[in-house]
């Protein structure tokens, strides 16, 4: 059975969707059949496979909505081993559409359960918020990557999102795990993000991945190209640490 992961976290701009792409593009490379699912309304997981937001007809709305199935919603990308279930600007309103519905929570779990065989990794990339569609995603996962920023404000509400987590566990999700804490953004030469390494290695010891993220411009290009840094460029800093962190995750879950 394939394995549904989650990455999220309230805060934007932290490199939950950097995360997803090149990570799913890793996992692809090391020969693993991967699904990223873009669950994020500004579908920059998309565009960023290269995909053109505008021209999606169905995605993770239409799977939301149950109006097609998740087979019909499979896009393949150009990287090795990876699909994607894209996303649109309509996902916006799909928190107001699935409020009333009965076990609103449980419509992406749901949806997932003819293809989650299908694959050996299943990524969801989440909105940057606490709403029903990332609750979606945690019910639906069983396990879920925190990526936190090297930054002066890292922690700031990691402990709301920690709550949240537990909440799902406690009444949604009895089997979500933390896959792991990734730290993302990381620039050696500032003392700054070092702190926060120590800081947050300090407090949360086993969970946080030992790959770190480290800045990188490459990083930052590949998106524009519509690419992971993988297809971008494999011999930049940004490629081999998500290869690594494919590798961690791999190893962990053989």
């Amino acid at each position: 059975m394939g394995k549904i992961i989650a990455i999220a976290n309230q805060k934007g701009g932290v490199g939950k969707t950097t995360t997803s792409v090149n990570l799913a593009a890793s996992l692809g490379v090391l020969e693993k059949k991967v699904l990223l699912i873009d669950a994020d309304p500004q579908a920059n997981s998309t565009s960023g496979l290269g995909i053109d937001v505008e021209t999606v007809e169905i995605g993770t709305y239409q799977l939301l909505e149950h109006t097609n199935s998740a087979r019909d919603a499979i896009i393949n990308t150009s990287t090795p081993n990876l699909d994607i279930i894209p996303a649109h600007i309509d996902l916006v309103a799909i928190e107001i559409e699935l409020v009333d519905k009965e076990n609103r929570e449980y419509m992406l779990k749901k949806a997932l359960e003819e293809i989650v065989d299908d694959y050996d990794y299943i990524l969801i990339d989440c909105a940057p918020s606490l709403g029903l569609l990332t609750l979606n995603a945690l019910t639906a996962a069983h396990s879920v990557i925190i990526p936190i920023q090297c930054e002066y404000f890292a922690l700031e509400g990691l402990g709301k999102l920690l709550n949240t987590i537990k909440s799902v566990q406690k009444i949604h999700n009895t089997n979500l795990d933390i896959e792991g804490l990734l730290l993302t953004m990381y620039d050696s030469r500032l003392r700054l993000s070092n702190q926060v390494v120590e800081e947050v290695q300090k407090h949360f010891n086993d969970m946080v991945f030992q790959t770190i993220i480290q800045r990188n411009v490459r990083l930052s290009e590949a998106p524009s190209y519509g690419e992971s840094i993988i297809n971008y460029d494999a011999s930049s800093k940004g490629a081999v640490n998500y290869l690594s962190l494919a590798k961690e995750i791999i190893n962990k879950n053989s």
